[in-house]
């Protein structure tokens, strides 16, 4: 794990039932994720009264495939660097909003909501900054007119703002920043009370990686947060930003964010991602599907955790591989944008697996397409459709492919008819062929190898308008 290093552009930049208690806290981002927000993650997340989120580019927007998937899968977005004192305030009292203000636009064009990405940071800090020399009185009227400029010009537009990033060691020191030996430790509250003076509408979160887990540096933090409640300085959350690697999801995660709630503040995950050695396998794919599964419902079952962030889109963007030699591929979509086995973990941890549907879906929803299988010597498959959620005018199903002969197949096809005029909005774990009502779905490259007696399974999420019914036959082809 590790923190937000500096994310340059191009590959590196990539850098709803609710309960009484957090009704109040969910109020902004049940205003957003509207009609037109995300279809996908975004929407299950939503029905659980959670916002999936993903960190975004506007030097990427203009890639179709990029703005695609941002704009179905994510109902909150958070700007990668646009809104960093670099980009914002890169000489003194200049101002430049452009690249915030385009990521700000087109969240309100699709319904999103959005995180402020940072206001205080002891990195991607102009140098006149962190080298003007500047005498305690003078840096804290500098910070001050930042923060009253840059949340000011954002009143009312964002959700959330991180006021102060990364400011503790991992001994749970203070780190040695120019504000820190400048100001002293009075720093981080005088931040915090000039953002609530600039938009106090906004959530105003501390923002920190290596926090994940009970330590010395979530405890300081813990105690900073303690603290600041007690005092009443104007703290509404705590960041976690999830950078993991695989395999290394900390055991007490649930239970360190359920100890931070307690305090009286939101928690979220701000921006995750799971990294592994690469090149990519099947299993190391496996195990990134569990890891993601396992922190997502971590944030479910904490009460106050409002959402998850994930830092980036596709894997061609994220700045892992650049940092970290030898390492990559900790996104939900791969290099081509296809759905990895990630994202089947977190659609499974919203519930798009779960044996009981949500209160809105069909009572009918627990039957299942009859299974076919495809002849042939020694070689068959059979494949079962099976609703499993169902809301307002979405759903979510699951089909699994069975090999059902003797032999192994090296690959499979499945087909079906929608009888009410279905459309699929998002796949995983397949590629798509969709013409009316008529649906093919081939394997995908790491799961189309079954020896005999295996199973794999798909899933998609989508749309339906008056009736959902089940299939009448799905059939099954293998190679």
């Amino acid at each position: 794990m590790m923190e937000s290093v500096f994310r340059p552009p191009a590959r590196t930049l990539a850098g709803l039932a609710v309960t009484a208690l957090a009704a109040t806290a969910l109020v902004a981002v049940a205003t957003t994720t509207s009609a037109t927000a995300a279809t996908g993650l975004g929407q299950l997340a939503a029905a659980k009264g959670k916002y999936f989120g993903t960190a975004l580019a506007n030097n990427h927007l203009g890639e179709s495939a990029y703005a695609t998937v941002a704009d179905r899968e994510f109902n909150s977005v958070t700007p990668e660097n646009e809104m960093k004192w670099d980009a914002t305030e890169p000489s003194r009292g200049s101002f430049n909003y452009t690249g915030g203000d385009a990521i700000v636009s087109h969240a309100q064009a699709h319904g999103q909501s959005v995180r402020g990405h940072t206001l205080v940071w002891h990195s991607q800090l102009p140098s006149w900054v962190s080298n003007g020399g500047f005498n305690s009185s003078t840096l804290t009227s500098i910070m001050q007119n930042h923060i009253s400029n840059v949340a000011g010009h954002y009143q009312g537009k964002l959700y959330a703002w991180d006021v102060v990033n990364e400011a503790f060691n991992d001994d749970g020191s203070r780190r040695q920043s120019v504000f820190q030996t400048t100001i002293g430790d009075s720093y981080i509250a005088t931040a915090f009370q000039a953002a609530r003076a600039a938009d106090p509408s906004a959530k105003l979160y501390y923002n920190d990686y290596n926090i994940e887990g009970v330590n010395s540096k979530s405890t300081a933090v813990y105690n900073m947060v303690k603290a600041f409640k007690q005092q009443g300085v104007p703290i509404d959350g705590v960041g976690f930003q999830a950078h993991f690697i695989l395999g290394q999801i900390p055991s007490d995660l649930q239970a360190n964010l359920q100890r931070f709630a307690d305090l009286g503040v939101d928690v979220a995950l701000t921006e995750v991602d799971v990294r592994m050695q690469t090149p990519a396998d099947s299993t190391k794919l496996a195990t990134q599907s569990s890891n993601y599964n396992t922190l997502t419902k971590a944030c479910l079952n904490v009460t106050r955790c409002v959402g998850i962030t994930v830092w980036g889109v596709t894997d061609k963007y994220s700045w892992v591989p650049d940092v970290f030699s030898g390492y990559g591929a900790p996104l939900l979509f791969d290099d081509n944008y296809n759905s990895k086995p990630a994202y089947t973990g977190v659609s499974n941890a919203f519930g798009g697996t779960t044996s009981s549907p949500s209160p809105s879906a069909s009572p009918s929803a627990s039957p299942s397409a009859s299974p076919s299988s495809s002849p042939g010597t020694g070689k068959a498959c059979s494949a079962t459709y099976a609703l499993v959620n169902q809301w307002n005018t979405g759903f979510q199903s699951e089909v699994t492919v069975k090999n059902s002969g003797s032999a192994a197949i090296s690959g499979w096809t499945v087909s079906w008819t929608f009888p009410n005029g279905q459309t699929i909005t998002q796949l995983w774990n397949g590629t798509l062929s969709q013409s009316g009502a008529n649906i093919a779905v081939k394997n995908a490259s790491y799961n189309g190898a079954l020896a005999a007696n295996a199973s794999t399974t798909f899933g998609f999420t989508g749309n339906w308008s008056g009736t959902n019914g089940i299939p009448s036959s799905v059939s099954c082809t293998g190679a």
